[in-house]
């Protein structure tokens, strides 16, 4: 098995700079697209290209040499907003596993939507009650892969993603009646994205669960508020009473056992 190389099964948003990175780091890197005009793409920045898309028929010789070889797979692709999310997006994992040896690391980009709203901080410990149907796909794709993998599989819970073409600024701008205005938020930057996952292989931190966001949690009003104005937009209005829900979640683990500092602690940087 090839140490240096590694397979990135996504090739979207983050996967495609997470793939740049690595390879500046002396990685040789696998990525899947599921689209074929984005093949070039992958080729002209020296990713090794596969194209196929989870849920239909596919060549089974591609999908066993797109993993095979690889010291680490990251399995980087959100279930898509369907009706039937929970069972589409568990039932797309299942396809990847039998490709997965015993002894390949794996990290799964996950998403802090698997924690309920508490009112208070949340850490990697507590139990999962998500609250919304791509939550609990999430969870119950975590769940599959632990079951499956064990100690060889770290998760990364991700909290909302922002940085370049992702400009938080356009999110609400314009709306009015917006809710949980002084409910503290919780973003990271892709850029943190990126060195949380190399700060997990470099570490050899498998067979846990990490948080990954930002230090600080402005209140949704101000961020929301200075990210619309930065952009020339139309702020959003927030509504003057209004009852909060709200989590913050906590990245205490991703600093101490990673010894990860983060690029973008505290996200009013990006819109002040």
């Amino acid at each position: 098995m090839n140490n240096k190389q590694i397979s990135i099964l996504g090739c979207g948003w983050l996967g495609l700079p997470l793939a740049e990175f690595l390879i500046d780091k002396g990685y040789t890197v696998k990525g899947s697209t599921t689209s074929q005009t984005k093949e070039k793409t992958l080729k002209e920045r020296n990713i090794i290209p596969f194209v196929f898309k989870l849920g239909e028929s596919y060549d089974k010789t591609l999908m066993n040499d797109f993993f095979s070889d690889s010291e680490v797979i990251i399995i980087n692709f959100p279930p898509k907003r369907i009706p039937n999310i929970f069972n589409v997006y568990q039932e797309q994992i299942k396809e990847v596993l039998p490709y997965i040896k015993p002894e390949q690391k794996v990290i799964f980009v996950s998403s802090t939507s698997v924690y309920q709203n508490t009112n208070d901080w949340v850490i990697e410990t507590i139990e999962n009650k998500p609250e919304k149907e791509s939550g609990k796909a999430v969870l119950a794709v975590e769940q599959l892969l632990q079951a499956h993998l064990k100690n060889n599989l770290t998760i990364l819970r991700l909290a909302g993603l922002i940085g370049y073409d992702r400009v938080p600024g356009r999110f609400l701008a314009k709306k009015k009646e917006v809710s949980n205005g002084k409910a503290p938020i919780n973003v990271i930057h892709q850029d943190d994205c990126i060195g949380l996952i190399y700060a997990i292989i470099s570490e050899n931190a498998w067979g846990t669960v990490i948080n990954g966001c930002a230090d600080e949690h402005p209140l949704r009003e101000t961020f929301y508020t200075l990210a619309a104005e930065k952009e020339g937009l139309i702020p959003p209005e927030f509504k003057a009473s209004d009852s909060i829900e709200f989590k913050k979640i906590s990245n205490t683990k991703s600093k101490t056992l990673l010894k990860y500092n983060y690029k973008y602690p505290d996200p009013l940087i990006l819109v002040s």
